[in-house]
Protein backbone atom coordinates (compact mmCIF):
# COMPACT_ATOMS: atom_id res chain seq x y z
CA UNK A 1 0.00 0.00 0.00
CA UNK A 2 1.21 3.63 -0.91
CA UNK A 3 0.95 6.58 1.18
CA UNK A 4 1.85 9.47 -0.15
CA UNK A 5 4.08 11.70 1.66
CA UNK A 6 1.81 15.00 1.78
CA UNK A 7 -1.48 14.71 2.29
CA UNK A 8 -2.58 17.43 -0.58
CA UNK A 9 -6.51 16.87 -0.15
CA UNK A 10 -6.22 16.88 3.81
CA UNK A 11 -4.10 20.10 3.18
CA UNK A 12 -6.91 22.15 1.34
CA UNK A 13 -9.31 20.76 3.84
CA UNK A 14 -7.24 22.59 6.58
CA UNK A 15 -6.74 25.65 4.36
CA UNK A 16 -10.49 25.77 3.82
CA UNK A 17 -11.13 25.81 8.38
CA UNK A 18 -8.25 28.14 7.99
CA UNK A 19 -9.69 30.66 5.77
CA UNK A 20 -13.06 30.46 7.81
CA UNK A 21 -10.93 31.15 11.14
CA UNK A 22 -9.77 34.80 9.54
CA UNK A 23 -13.50 35.95 8.58
CA UNK A 24 -14.12 33.77 4.78
CA UNK A 25 -17.31 31.84 4.04
CA UNK A 26 -17.07 28.81 2.12
CA UNK A 27 -19.36 28.62 -0.73
CA UNK A 28 -18.38 25.45 -2.82
CA UNK A 29 -15.46 23.05 -3.74
CA UNK A 30 -14.31 21.15 -6.71
CA UNK A 31 -11.17 19.19 -7.14
CA UNK A 32 -10.31 18.29 -10.84
CA UNK A 33 -7.65 15.21 -11.76
CA UNK A 34 -6.56 15.58 -15.20
CA UNK A 35 -6.59 11.86 -16.66
CA UNK A 36 -3.99 11.84 -19.16
CA UNK A 37 -0.68 13.58 -16.68
CA UNK A 38 -2.57 12.81 -13.07
CA UNK A 39 -2.18 16.45 -12.24
CA UNK A 40 -5.10 17.43 -9.68
CA UNK A 41 -6.18 21.20 -9.12
CA UNK A 42 -8.74 22.16 -5.92
CA UNK A 43 -10.72 25.36 -6.20
CA UNK A 44 -12.63 26.75 -3.46
CA UNK A 45 -15.37 29.70 -4.02
CA UNK A 46 -15.18 32.02 -0.64
CA UNK A 47 -15.70 35.23 0.46
CA UNK A 48 -15.80 37.81 4.13
CA UNK A 49 -18.41 36.77 5.74
CA UNK A 50 -20.20 39.65 5.37
CA UNK A 51 -20.76 39.84 2.09
CA UNK A 52 -22.54 36.95 1.13
CA UNK A 53 -24.70 38.92 -1.22
CA UNK A 54 -21.92 40.10 -3.62
CA UNK A 55 -20.73 41.27 -5.86
CA UNK A 56 -17.11 40.28 -5.53
CA UNK A 57 -16.18 36.72 -6.21
CA UNK A 58 -13.21 35.00 -5.10
CA UNK A 59 -11.63 31.90 -5.77
CA UNK A 60 -8.89 29.86 -3.72
CA UNK A 61 -6.83 27.63 -6.10
CA UNK A 62 -4.34 24.87 -5.65
CA UNK A 63 -2.39 23.02 -8.16
CA UNK A 64 -0.79 19.43 -7.86
CA UNK A 65 1.65 18.27 -10.71
CA UNK A 66 2.19 14.60 -9.70
CA UNK A 67 6.21 15.06 -11.28
CA UNK A 68 6.59 17.76 -8.55
CA UNK A 69 5.30 15.53 -5.35
CA UNK A 70 6.94 12.31 -6.58
CA UNK A 71 10.32 14.17 -6.94
CA UNK A 72 9.88 15.76 -3.57
CA UNK A 73 9.01 12.67 -2.30
CA UNK A 74 12.24 10.74 -3.45
CA UNK A 75 14.01 14.19 -1.98
CA UNK A 76 12.40 12.74 1.53
CA UNK A 77 13.23 9.28 0.86
CA UNK A 78 17.06 10.38 0.12
CA UNK A 79 17.16 12.85 3.36
CA UNK A 80 16.11 10.23 5.51
CA UNK A 81 13.48 10.53 8.49
CA UNK A 82 15.80 12.15 10.65
CA UNK A 83 16.97 15.23 8.49
CA UNK A 84 14.97 18.10 7.28
CA UNK A 85 14.42 17.93 3.49
CA UNK A 86 15.91 20.65 1.32
CA UNK A 87 13.40 23.50 0.39
CA UNK A 88 13.47 23.41 -3.39
CA UNK A 89 9.72 22.39 -4.49
CA UNK A 90 6.83 24.44 -4.36
CA UNK A 91 3.05 24.24 -5.51
CA UNK A 92 1.09 27.18 -6.13
CA UNK A 93 -1.56 28.93 -4.62
CA UNK A 94 -3.68 31.12 -5.97
CA UNK A 95 -6.14 33.87 -5.07
CA UNK A 96 -8.65 35.07 -7.63
CA UNK A 97 -10.80 37.96 -7.30
CA UNK A 98 -12.95 39.07 -9.88
CA UNK A 99 -16.56 41.91 -9.88
CA UNK A 100 -19.15 41.90 -12.34
CA UNK A 101 -19.20 44.26 -15.25
CA UNK A 102 -18.36 47.56 -14.22
CA UNK A 103 -19.84 50.79 -15.68
CA UNK A 104 -17.25 52.92 -14.23
CA UNK A 105 -14.58 51.08 -13.81
CA UNK A 106 -10.94 52.31 -12.00
CA UNK A 107 -7.45 53.62 -12.99
CA UNK A 108 -5.68 50.20 -13.52
CA UNK A 109 -2.49 52.21 -12.65
CA UNK A 110 -4.44 53.56 -9.51
CA UNK A 111 -5.52 50.35 -8.26
CA UNK A 112 -2.48 48.15 -9.13
CA UNK A 113 -0.50 50.54 -6.88
CA UNK A 114 -3.24 50.92 -4.07
CA UNK A 115 -3.85 47.15 -3.88
CA UNK A 116 -0.02 46.69 -3.92
CA UNK A 117 0.02 48.59 -0.41
CA UNK A 118 -3.34 46.38 0.93
CA UNK A 119 -1.38 43.56 -0.15
CA UNK A 120 1.79 44.00 0.86
CA UNK A 121 4.86 41.66 0.31
CA UNK A 122 3.07 38.74 2.00
CA UNK A 123 0.65 38.93 -0.81
CA UNK A 124 1.75 40.70 -4.31
CA UNK A 125 -1.81 41.32 -6.25
CA UNK A 126 -1.83 41.52 -10.29
CA UNK A 127 -4.19 43.73 -11.21
CA UNK A 128 -5.94 43.30 -15.22
CA UNK A 129 -9.26 44.31 -17.01
CA UNK A 130 -11.01 43.36 -20.03
CA UNK A 131 -13.38 45.43 -22.13
CA UNK A 132 -16.05 43.46 -23.91
CA UNK A 133 -18.17 44.56 -26.53
CA UNK A 134 -21.21 42.96 -27.30
CA UNK A 135 -22.16 44.48 -30.33
CA UNK A 136 -19.93 47.20 -32.51
CA UNK A 137 -22.50 49.53 -31.58
CA UNK A 138 -23.05 48.43 -27.55
CA UNK A 139 -20.55 50.47 -25.10
CA UNK A 140 -17.81 48.63 -23.55
CA UNK A 141 -17.98 46.75 -20.38
CA UNK A 142 -15.29 46.55 -18.17
CA UNK A 143 -14.25 43.59 -16.25
CA UNK A 144 -11.89 43.89 -13.41
CA UNK A 145 -9.74 40.71 -12.18
CA UNK A 146 -7.55 41.03 -9.13
CA UNK A 147 -5.09 37.30 -8.55
CA UNK A 148 -2.37 36.94 -6.13
CA UNK A 149 0.00 33.90 -6.73
CA UNK A 150 1.90 32.09 -3.87
CA UNK A 151 4.04 29.83 -3.47
CA UNK A 152 3.86 26.68 -1.25
CA UNK A 153 7.15 25.32 -0.09
CA UNK A 154 6.67 20.95 0.23
CA UNK A 155 9.48 20.92 2.67
CA UNK A 156 7.13 23.36 5.15
CA UNK A 157 4.11 21.89 4.19
CA UNK A 158 5.72 18.49 5.25
CA UNK A 159 7.08 19.80 8.06
CA UNK A 160 3.41 21.46 8.96
CA UNK A 161 5.73 24.73 9.44
CA UNK A 162 3.52 26.35 6.51
CA UNK A 163 2.08 29.76 7.99
CA UNK A 164 -0.66 30.99 6.04
CA UNK A 165 -2.10 33.60 8.99
CA UNK A 166 -0.83 36.65 7.56
CA UNK A 167 -1.60 35.73 3.39
CA UNK A 168 -5.09 35.44 4.48
CA UNK A 169 -5.31 38.51 6.48
CA UNK A 170 -4.27 40.49 3.35
CA UNK A 171 -6.60 38.86 1.34
CA UNK A 172 -8.97 39.47 3.90
CA UNK A 173 -8.04 43.49 3.19
CA UNK A 174 -7.73 43.22 -0.28
CA UNK A 175 -11.51 42.08 -0.64
CA UNK A 176 -12.40 44.46 1.77
CA UNK A 177 -10.78 46.94 -0.31
CA UNK A 178 -12.93 45.81 -3.26
CA UNK A 179 -15.87 45.74 -1.70
CA UNK A 180 -15.96 49.28 -0.65
CA UNK A 181 -14.87 50.38 -3.94
CA UNK A 182 -17.22 48.25 -6.39
CA UNK A 183 -20.41 50.11 -5.28
CA UNK A 184 -19.12 53.23 -7.49
CA UNK A 185 -17.37 51.54 -10.17
CA UNK A 186 -20.85 49.46 -11.17
CA UNK A 187 -23.39 51.87 -10.44
CA UNK A 188 -24.59 53.64 -13.45
CA UNK A 189 -24.68 57.10 -12.28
Amino acid sequence: MFVAIIDVAGFVSDLKNHAADHGFHIHDERHFVETYSMRQAWEVDLHPEEACGGPLELHLAVEVEPRTLLAFEDLVVETGPDAEPEDRYSIPLTFHWSLPPLANGPDLLLLATELAGVGGPTLPVEVSAVDTFARVTDASERSLTVVARLELSLTQLYLGEEDLCDAFERCLDVSHFLLEAAPAWISDG
